[in-house]
């Protein structure tokens, strides 16, 4: 059950992080957001962050094994790289319709799979 949660936790949390890191790429076309000076959207990013550590630190002291859970150090890094590439793929698809996946980018994430594995490999 530790390794659902920190897995969902992780997920919260990239979600979080990629707002913060590519959302206000977005503010242009926000009137709103539009007239904004970079210190103003460093500090937005940095209140979306903080909900992003507020989840991510507890999913990887859960999921550490020191501390009672099922992952190593190792494996905790690696989970949380390829949740970060499929959120951000999602968002940019979702987000930036003018970006696309191409086979370039399936083959990286073939290779990140691949990672995973040899990573978890006993």
């Amino acid at each position: 059950m530790k390794a659902l949660y920190t897995i969902l936790l992780l997920i919260l949390s990239n979600i979080f992080m990629t707002f913060a890191w590519y959302g206000h790429l977005k503010f242009k076309d926000m009137n709103w957001f539009s007239s904004l000076s970079l210190p103003s959207i460093i500090f937005i990013s940095w209140g979306i962050a903080f909900f992003e550590y507020s989840v991510q630190v507890p999913a990887n002291r859960m999921g550490f094994i020191e501390n009672g859970g099922p992952f190593n150090l190792w494996q905790l890094k690696v989970i949380q790289e390829v949740i970060t590439l499929t959120v951000f793929t999602v968002f940019t698809i979702v987000v930036f319709k003018n970006e696309t996946l191409r086979l370039n980018h399936l083959i990286g994430f073939g290779f990140l799979i691949l990672a995973v594995y040899f990573i978890f490999k006993k």
